[in-house]
């Protein structure tokens, strides 16, 4: 295993963006070239990540054959044999250049390819919640809910951006109101506590919706997370609105945690699957309330601005701004990076 520090990898390079239920793969031919239309593949439909890349990428006529792959995996980055939080492929690089042919591939986690994308992108690829402060070139943190729940900060100094990765999907999340303490007794625990991405996620917004219909004593009359969203949004489903209104308070609550964390000046970044598609529940009081409840700091709050990011493919941007110039960020490749 080399230990590589921002060192160019050779071209062409596939990119991936690795998730739990969908996985999107693109070439970079050179720094110069944009990179072509995304290949989209579900999970479910291969048994290994390999399978899906040969199947998908090698044996379409129309894509260059790649030397060396960045890949974005919903999960930490731990060792050669890389599991994803929610899906069952493994990424074992050594095989992949073994077998597969690259001459390197370099993992991070999904949401360090988000804050990659955070620092890139424009504002044509964001939609602004609440006050309209700049974003300023200061440290961020870009969150989003999806299949699981993404978190990471980006931080920013001598002119370069640093990519933070973790798991912070998986804090803990506490009542607060008396309507919480209502609905939190029915809400699914891990080992008895409410972890974030069991209630903001897709998976989470159902809990929600379950925990609500419980503490009111109602059947649920759905049972998929797009449907709270679709009842949720016309109104037809009070129950729902209330999940969704929920889950909004809760992810302004947390959003809010992070940039106090961080003191993310330059601003709160709303990625994943879910955000955009609830932008006009987002655009509600609700979510900058949540926000910017965080006595005795709520003048600081107020000066932090939110966005959602409207990029379809944020993560496929973030690695393809990476793959072009790395020297640009500070990512540390050591125990990430494999060549033969």
């Amino acid at each position: 295993m080399a230990n590589v520090h921002s060192e160019a990898l050779p071209f062409p390079i596939l990119i991936g963006d690795i998730g739990g239920t969908n996985a999107r793969f693109s070439i970079l031919v050179d720094a110069e070239s944009k990179a072509t239309d995304f290949v989209h593949v579900q999970t479910a439909d291969y048994e290994t990540i390999d399978d899906a890349i040969v199947d998908k990428v090698f044996n379409n006529p129309e894509l260059a054959k790649p030397r060396s792959a960045i890949l974005a995996i919903a999960g930490p980055v731990d060792g050669d044999e890389i599991d994803l939080t929610n899906c069952d492929w493994i990424v074992r690089p050594k095989k992949m250049i073994g077998e597969l042919g690259f001459d390197a591939v370099l993992v991070l986690n999904d949401f360090e390819a988000q804050a990659l994308a955070v620092a890139s992108l424009t504002d044509s690829d964001r939609e602004q919640i609440g006050p309209n402060a700049p974003a300023v070139d200061a440290t961020r943190v870009v969150l989003g809910p999806g299949t699981g729940l993404g978190v990471a900060g980006l931080l920013h100094a001598q002119d370069t951006w640093f990519p933070v990765p973790g798991e912070g999907g998986h804090v803990d999340i506490g009542p607060r109101t008396p309507r919480d303490l209502e609905i939190f007794p029915h809400l699914v625990t891990i080992e008895g506590r409410v972890s974030a991405e069991e209630i903001i996620s897709g998976r989470g917004l159902l809990h929600i919706y379950n925990a609500v219909c419980a503490a009111d004593g109602v059947a649920p009359g759905v049972n998929q997370p797009k449907d709270v969203t679709e009842e949720g949004l016309n109104g037809k489903n009070a129950q729902a609105a209330e999940a969704l209104e929920l889950f909004v308070t809760y992810l302004g609550r947390l959003a809010g945690d992070l940039a106090l964390i961080f003191m993310a000046r330059g601003g709160v970044f709303l990625g994943g699957g879910i955000s955009p598609k609830i932008l006009p529940e987002l655009k509600k009081p609700t979510f900058r309330a949540a926000f910017e409840d965080k006595a005795p700091h709520k003048e600081l709050m107020k000066t932090i601005p939110t966005f959602v990011v409207t990029h379809p493919q944020a993560a496929l941007a973030g690695l393809a701004s990476y793959a072009r110039t790395p020297a640009s960020y500070g990512i540390a490749t050591e125990g990430r990076c494999w060549r033969r």
